[in-house]
């Protein structure tokens, strides 16, 4: 009985000291040791992410969701998204496939960052792009930049801005409280996960295009930060 208990102590041990986080760069060293007390002084330092356990560390609570960019035809016409999109090369021995991901990660408080990554399987295409999205999250601006409202509060964002990717174009406008998301379901995950909760939505181009859809509205969030003033 005290083999087993010795040999199950030692499976504990083992388990946990697998799951701990050890450093590979400087700035996961610092932030180990306590240096930055939150992500948003990490990215008020202009530190460049490289582990996306820095991230999770800093994070606790940050959440995810999966950007619908694949599709295949429905019955009776029509496109039935899919979580992942599918993209095929010819070899002289035949086809080979590719899958590619995209999700989005935020806490609903200020947080947001969007991942894209390509695998052979589904499921390290989605574990790829969840890190990828770690290692670009953003710190977004929120206000009440609406002149219904002039509440003061973060439900909104301070003033209208707009982003582009491909021929995608999104404008967004400041709304005042109760309005809601008034955007398509792909781009109200990313907002809500980026802690806006009011926004009017305005889309221009190729939108059933989901990448370029989803990179358009974090160039836009992205540009809070650097802009001022209206469109």
């Amino acid at each position: 009985m005290a083999e087993e208990e010795r040999a199950r102590e030692a499976g504990e041990e083992k388990t946990e000291s697998s799951v701990e986080w050890i450093p590979k760069t400087r700035l996961g060293r610092e932030v180990l040791e306590g240096k930055y007390k939150s992500i948003e002084d990490l990215l008020n330092a202009g530190e460049i992410i490289l582990e996306p356990e820095i991230v999770d560390y800093l994070v606790p609570n940050l959440e995810h969701e999966l950007i619908y960019i694949g599709g295949t035809p429905g019955k009776g016409g029509g496109i039935r998204r899919t979580a992942t999109r599918m993209t095929a090369r010819m070899h002289k021995s035949g086809k080979r496939f590719k899958l590619s991901a995209m999700v989005v990660v935020g806490n609903k408080d200020g947080i947001v960052g969007i991942g894209r990554a390509v695998a052979n399987e589904n499921r390290i295409a989605i574990e790829k792009a969840l890190n990828q999205a770690k290692l670009n999250v953003i710190s977004v601006r929120r206000g009440c930049g609406s002149w219904e409202c002039n509440c003061g509060g973060n439900h909104s964002i301070p003033f209208a801005t707009k982003g582009k990717c491909g021929s995608v174009v999104v404008k967004f406008y400041p709304t005042p409280k109760g309005v809601g998301i008034v955007a398509g379901n792909e781009i109200k995950k990313i907002l809500r996960l980026a802690g806006i909760k009011d926004i009017w939505v305005k889309t221009f181009g190729q939108t059933r295009t989901r990448i370029n859809l989803a990179l358009a509205v974090f160039d836009a969030l992205n540009k809070l930060n650097e802009t001022k003033g209206d469109l």
